[in-house]
């Protein structure tokens, strides 16, 4: 005769433990290794437990059965089985909970949102889904989430092989404004030389107000999804909130007046907080524009007569170096999956251009006041090396455009003719 296996009733002891006070998580601990169907034994000495465990089953989608025995402690209770959690139990037996399926349909077809890691192959997907919202990558979505908005939703559009790397270097390499710099340090310099630093530090304020403003703008219309990308920008965001900090910080050091903000000047950064497209914004803005402010920050740097000015020179452009990564990287990317995306970014040059044409360029009063900087002095020989100093600066200027352009696939003669289009306010 063949003998039929029967399971044990499973039974646990929630003692004086109630359910407004965490038993719940004892018995959806228990259930959760029950089948569908299954049976529970609840035992337990908690007032009112009777009454909350109805309300809480019913909300959970689970059946109870009441226990009708007159007694049922662990000494008589019939009903204890082998797999009582506590043998020594004393507590009455409350009922029986019979496992609905509702817990288990809830999560019935619900989403992976790709993988935490990116470096596992398709961890980040090409067009995650709008139901993933701000789930982080990997978890698990409930398929009754909300859908939400996001413009920029597709990995093409906000992605670079390099994104995790930069955003690793950018959080490890922030510094304090307040103790990266000795604003301390002794230093003389003539009042004529002071006005000047104090015009390029204006100059420089209304810039990284550009460079703060257009990533902020999108990094809200990025997919969480494209986790390192959205932190990475986060960073950039606060890089130049960094530099407005220390070049107003510089400007004031010895004035209480800034200087000089041109129509020009501003009308050639609103070109770049008005464009809508990220890919395009990330060309002007950081290939073209952080690109040609690294030859600049680079140039106060050795030209700057005292330390302050070199220090925030110095520093600044660290992290403007990173910012044109993220952007040369995003580009090769993008240019790597969409071959109408070369022809775009000379349309954008062209068209900017288009728009600034009748716009006399950078602040004359900057253009002097780096000349005075490089002269050091009002000889006339010192003026001529300072003029002269300033050139080479926008040559090289033209030459890191053209080399990065050159990166991007562009042809020597196309790079050299794009890079002669850039805006003549640097920026």
């Amino acid at each position: 005769m063949m003998r039929t296996e029967i399971s044990p009733l499973k039974i646990i002891d929630i003692k004086d433990l109630s359910l407004d006070r965490g038993a719940h998580l004892l018995i959806n601990r228990a259930l959760a290794d029950l089948p569908v169907g299954a049976k529970l034994g609840i035992r337990g000495s908690a007032p009112e437990l009777a009454i909350h465990l109805r309300g809480w089953c019913r909300a959970q989608g689970h059946k109870v059965i009441w226990n009708d025995a007159p007694s049922s402690n662990a000494a008589n209770d019939s009903t204890k089985s082998s797999s009582d959690e506590n043998d020594s139990a004393t507590s009455p037996l409350i009922g029986w909970i019979v496992r609905g399926s509702a817990l288990a349909g809830r999560w019935q077809n619900a989403e992976t949102a790709g993988l935490a890691d990116y470096q596992v192959v398709g961890a980040i997907l090409d067009e995650p889904s709008a139901r993933w919202g701000l789930a982080a990558r990997g978890a698990t979505v409930e398929t009754s989430a909300p859908e939400f908005y996001f413009g920029l939703n597709q990995k093409a559009q906000v992605w670079a092989e390099n994104v995790p790397r930069l955003y690793a270097q950018a959080a490890a390499a922030q510094w304090n404004p307040a103790t990266a710099i000795n604003w301390d340090e002794a230093f003389e310099i003539p009042d004529e030389v002071e006005t000047a630093i104090v015009q390029i530090m204006t100059y420089l304020i209304e810039n990284e107000t550009a460079a703060m403003l257009v990533p902020a703008r999108f990094l809200a219309q990025i997919h969480p999804h494209f986790r390192e990308a959205m932190q990475l920008l986060a960073i950039q965001v606060a890089d130049e909130a960094r530099h407005i900090e220390v070049f107003t910080r510089r400007a004031t050091l010895r004035r209480n007046e800034l200087g000089l903000s041109t129509a020009s000047g501003q009308a050639s950064l609103k070109t770049l907080i008005d464009e809508p497209d990220f890919t395009l914004a990330a060309f002007l803005l950081s290939v073209l524009g952080e690109g040609t402010f690294l030859n600049l920050l680079w140039f106060l740097e050795t030209h700057a007569p005292d330390p302050v000015t070199r220090a925030v020179a110095r520093l600044a452009a660290q992290d403007e170096a990173r910012h044109v990564a993220f952007g040369m990287g995003h580009l090769q990317y993008q240019i790597s999956k969409d071959e109408t995306a070369r022809p775009r970014l000379a349309q954008a040059i062209h068209r900017r251009h288009d728009v600034l044409a009748q716009t006399s360029g950078l602040n004359e009063a900057v253009f002097d006041a780096l000349v005075l900087l490089a002269a050091g002095e009002w000889r006339v020989e010192a003026i001529a090396e300072g003029f002269k100093q300033v050139q080479q600066l926008q040559t090289e200027m033209d030459a890191g455009r053209q080399a990065r352009l050159l990166k991007l696939g562009f042809s020597e003669k196309e790079a050299r003719e794009l890079s002669a289009l850039h805006t003549r306010n640097f920026m």
